[in-house]
């Protein structure tokens, strides 16, 4: 078995994904605390509504709850403790595992750390906070730790887990169904992300830079929650349930060989990441149009004013700020990825080699 070392101290430095995450959790923690009117605690009532998972969710259909529940604090000592956890843990596997898997990870410890959570309480309750996720990212660090592809020592999980638990048993009010469920989905979700990585090895020629992983990550997101609407369903197949599942599934899988083959390609790096820019605009067009079909029909107020008046002048003139919004997509794409695109532009067939080299030395994760 191959050893991946990164000799990381106790600390390491956060990275793009995990600033990304801290930034939209403190953004939502924060507005939910000031709407409460400058209390110290953000009361039960704007928690469930703002998204807070409780013991009704499942059973009402209510799945987006396993996400935003995971962006909500109680308190602004629980926000901190969290973000402190997240700062801590989170640089480490970040910098290990890339951006694309690290997010994939924290929303799996999420929402598994919800559902295991829920299975849990016997009574109804109320949970929020991210601490299902960042347990996630310990979960995942052990296991890299297990697996013998990551050089941090005993003592770092056995301070970090002790403390844990410690907190977890001392303090009533903490959801300690979460946090295990969280740990136990990352450790999972990191383990089979390695198999993959090592199936990998035989599927695709070319090792992908993290640019276009995240935004084909992110592109697969957008696309199943279209696609799992039963319109989206009737529209493209006529199938639904898991019939549409395999085929989505299997749809993905030949988008990434693709891709796989274009990097493979003299400049396909740059042709990749054009491609990818004009689907993140084909992205923003359907999920404006599936904004202006739903939201914009009911107009439901959703008590938070500058989510009222977000909505009120997207639905005034939708097709022109979804229009506009898709070339910010193109543009920002561009940019971020614009380093990749000279890389590709550049190429006169050494970039396709390097990643196919680099391919066969990686052995998973």
């Amino acid at each position: 078995m191959a050893i991946y070392r990164t000799n990381p101290g106790f600390f390491e430095a956060p990275h793009a994904a995990l600033y990304v995450v801290m930034t939209a959790t403190v953004l939502a923690s924060g507005l939910c605390l000031i709407q409460s009117g400058g209390g110290s605690s953000a009361p039960a009532e704007l928690l469930f509504r703002y998204g807070g998972m409780y013991s009704g969710a499942l059973p009402r259909h209510e799945y987006w709850r396993l996400f935003a529940y995971g962006f909500l604090h109680v308190n602004f000592v629980h926000l901190t403790t969290n973000m402190l956890c997240l700062v801590l843990w989170g640089g480490h596997l970040e910098k290990r595992v890339g951006s694309a898997y690290f997010l994939i990870i924290y929303f799996c410890a999420m929402v598994l750390g919800a559902i295991i959570g829920n299975a849990i309480h016997a009574t109804s309750y109320l949970s929020v906070g991210a601490s299902g996720a960042t347990s996630g990212i310990l979960g995942a660090l052990l296991c890299l730790w297990v697996l013998g592809k990551l050089d941090l020592r005993f003592d770092f999980f056995a301070i970090n887990i002790g403390l844990n638990v410690a907190f977890a048993i001392s303090n009533s009010r903490i959801d300690w169904g979460v946090h295990l469920g969280g740990f136990a989905a990352g450790l999972i979700a990191c383990a089979l992300l390695d198999l993959v990585e090592k199936a990998n090895a035989y599927a695709l020629r070319c090792k992908f830079p993290e640019a276009v992983k995240v935004n084909l990550t992110l592109l697969a997101c957008v696309a199943g929650l279209w696609f799992w609407t039963s319109q989206a369903q009737a529209m493209v197949l006529g199938v639904s349930g898991w019939g549409a599942a395999v085929v989505f599934a299997a749809a993905c899988g030949a988008i990434v060989k693709l891709v796989d083959v274009g990097l493979s390609m003299k400049k396909g790096l740059a042709i990749v990441v054009t491609a990818l820019a004009g689907a993140n605009a084909v992205g923003v067009l359907l999920g404006g149009w599936a904004v202006a079909s739903s939201a914009c029909v009911a107009r439901w107020p959703s008590g938070l004013l500058p989510l009222d008046n977000l909505l009120g002048a997207f639905c005034s003139s939708p097709v022109i700020v979804t229009g506009l919004t898709s070339f910010g997509a193109v543009a920002l794409t561009l940019w971020i990825c614009s380093t990749e695109i000279l890389r590709g532009i550049e190429d006169v067939g050494f970039v396709g080699a390097s990643l196919r080299a680099e391919r066969s030395r990686r052995q998973g994760l």
